[in-house]
């Protein structure tokens, strides 16, 4: 999976705060004329924890598939958290910048989540930087 870096986070001027509705959503929707409204919910302060240590960068490939990370989607990557076993990271691997599962039990390797891409090695002599844990993806299901 490739990724091009779309840019930092920079707070906006202002705040943009939808409503979030008290109920949860199955097969349909509240209706605005009844009280489920909440809260407002600025979607900086859900997806982002460490602003000045946030970017984003847009994915693009299938080898993140079944952890819901498509082609063409924003990943909001924070470099302020440790990344640890488990965690979906930006990697780059001698040169090459990949969006993977680091694992480091029992040895170090970046794990892709569709079974046409094996997992990578991390052999002695490979030069592994990690640069930061991706916390959320932005998948938009209109593409107008």
């Amino acid at each position: 999976m490739q990724l091009s870096i779309i840019g930092r986070y920079l707070r906006p001027p202002f705040q943009i705060a939808p409503p979030l509705f008290q109920s949860c959503v199955a097969a349909g929707f509240p209706s605005p004329a009844q009280d489920y409204i909440e809260r407002t919910l600025d979607l900086n302060e859900l997806c982002i924890q460490h602003p000045a240590a946030t970017y984003f960068v847009r994915a693009e490939g299938s080898s993140m598939l079944q952890v819901g990370i498509f082609s063409g989607d924003i990943l909001v990557v924070d470099r302020a958290l440790k990344p640890s076993h488990g965690d979906i990271v930006i990697a780059c691997i001698d040169g090459e910048f990949t969006v993977k599962e680091l694992c480091t039990r029992p040895a170090m390797k970046l794990v892709a989540h569709n079974p046409a891409y094996p997992p990578i090695s991390i052999d002695e002599g490979m030069t592994l930087e990690l640069f930061g844990v991706v916390t959320t993806v932005i998948h938009s299901l209109s593409r107008r």
